[in-house]
């Protein structure tokens, strides 16, 4: 039963608010508001009076939460910033604790009812690949982003990136491993901030994946676009965009997945989807460390640059001279293919090989440029994981080129896993 209820009353909480500086200030909390729909389950239903065991209650859906802050002797607004953090504080802890599928449990009948309590249904593995096109928020170089990411809004469930310094166009490559509830109603939030020092982070745009759009088992990769507010959808400047490669691993299929060195070790579900539906990495090819959580994976990686269509004009007669830049993100070797002269749709195939020594954590980087008499000019640039290319062995594929108003690179990787020895 989902009922609509609206609340209003004016309690007197006094909150207890220490700054980072160790300021401690008497918040009073006034005025409150709320609406939202509320979920009732009666279950499980019993042959006898009134025909249920237990009440579960949960807020299915938060439409409107209002309040009023005071400092004790004194005016908020003598604290920038302070007000809306402290109601996006109250706001998170009210999502956390009643949003569906969190539940409250009140017992009717006497007897055993854990089994409606609130349990982990699954692993959600989270790549935060890279963003671009972030807006600007300094006045004297660029923005210093970091992300956030969490499924449930508490603060010791949340995950934060590492921040990348003076970059609209950070790349991360970071991994992730969140607790999943329930993939028909939860999703995964990530928020990209600008980190101001001391002074509160400003909010670069958002964006969410709904977990019943992930197929189990399988990795999904996505593009997000950035907004100012997930609940109000009526911004529509541009914000830059997000990638994230999600997995989500349900439980009880986690016995197909086996550590091949030790029990003691647990395997990200990410790992754990590479060992095992990747006929072309053996046990050999993946190797622990006793002081590492990290799976290091090593191999060949095998890149064939194809070809180029629509590519950028570059010169004064409508042509280009276009090559390509391969390399590897933690390599310091770097291929470049042969210069097709006067042509916006070159063809190259060649093939360059790379050996990775740490594929789940290296990216690929495909850099082209406009060859001229005295020097070189910058036309874009492709970066991708080497996640794909780990699950199927093999694949080609042909990607839009970043940095460019047009044009796109046609390749193939080919992974080769390479063994391990260890001194006996």
């Amino acid at each position: 039963m989902e009922l609509e209820l609206q609340w209003d009353g004016n309690p007197n909480i006094i909150l207890d608010i220490r700054t980072m500086f160790g300021v401690a200030l008497p918040i009073q909390v006034k005025n409150i508001g709320f609406t939202g729909v509320f979920r009732l389950i009666f279950k499980p239903l019993v042959p006898e009076f009134p025909c249920f065991g237990a009440v579960s209650y949960s807020l299915r859906q938060k439409k409107k939460l209002d309040l009023t802050l005071k400092v004790i002797g004194g005016e908020i607004s003598s604290f920038p910033g302070l007000s809306d953090a402290i109601k996006g504080t109250i706001n998170d802890a009210l999502e956390d604790s009643l949003t569906w599928p969190v539940r409250k449990v009140v017992p009717i009948v006497p007897g055993d009812y854990s089994e409606l309590e609130l349990k982990p249904v699954g692993i959600l593995e989270v790549k935060l690949v890279q963003a671009k096109d972030l807006t600007n928020k300094d006045l004297i170089g660029k923005s210093d982003p970091y992300a956030v990411l969490y499924i449930r809004p508490l603060h010791d469930k949340m995950k934060k990136s590492k921040t990348i310094n003076n970059d609209l166009n950070p790349i991360w490559n970071e991994h992730f491993e969140f607790v999943v509830e329930d993939t028909s109603t939860q999703h995964v939030t990530v928020k990209i901030y600008d980190d101001e020092g001391v002074q509160a982070s400003e909010l670069l745009g958002c964006a969410k994946v709904m977990l019943r759009d992930l197929e189990p088992g399988k990795v999904k990769e996505v593009w997000l676009k950035l907004v100012k507010d997930l609940e109000l959808q009526r911004d529509t400047k541009y914000r830059g965009q997000v990638q994230l490669e999600l997995l989500y691993c349900p439980i009880g299929v986690e016995n197909e997945f086996t550590n091949p060195f030790s029990s003691q070790y647990t395997m990200t579900s990410l790992e754990k989807a590479l060992k095992t539906e990747s006929n072309g990495i053996s046990n050999a090819a993946i190797e622990r460390t006793t002081k590492k959580r990290d799976v290091i994976i090593r191999g060949v990686l095998s890149v064939t640059v194809i070809s180029g269509e629509d590519l950028p004009a570059m010169d004064v007669m409508g042509k280009s001279d276009p090559y390509v830049v391969v390399s590897m993100k933690k390599n310091t070797s770097k291929n470049k293919t042969r210069v097709v002269n006067e042509s916006l749709n070159p063809i190259w195939n060649q093939t360059f090989d790379f050996m990775v020594e740490d594929g789940l954590h290296d990216m690929l980087v495909l850099e082209v440029w406009d060859h001229d008499t005295f020097g070189k000019d910058y036309m874009g640039r492709c970066i991708m994981t080497l996640t794909r290319v780990l699950l199927e062995g093999e694949y080609e594929d042909s990607i839009p080129l970043d940095g460019a108003k047009s044009g796109k690179l046609k390749f193939n990787l080919k992974w080769t896993p390479q063994p391990v020895y260890r001194d006996s």
